[in-house]
């Protein structure tokens, strides 16, 4: 197995105010068609800062690992392209 590299990165998910204010409402409509109740504008930007602090290294982690087998799959697809010496 190959040595990899750690490097701790302070906090890897960063969304642009779009993309804050999308999640906001989305987790607003989730609280009201779920639950039935109201979530305001700063309870849910409070739950969403939990959710990307708790869980959002879980995902980024996934997904680094997901890459990491990807790119290790194509490699060895390279060796099966290897022109054959006489």
């Amino acid at each position: 197995m190959s040595q990899r590299r750690e490097k701790h990165v302070q906090n890897p998910i960063q969304l642009n105010d779009t993309e804050r204010n999308e999640m906001i409402s989305s987790l607003q409509t989730y609280f009201e068609q779920e639950k039935d109740e109201q979530l305001g504008d700063l309870a849910a930007g409070l739950l969403l800062d939990f959710i990307i602090k708790e869980l959002g290294p879980i995902f980024y982690n996934a997904g680094i690992e997901a890459s990491y087998q990807f790119m290790n799959e194509k490699i060895e697809d390279l060796f099966g392209i290897q022109v054959r010496e006489r």
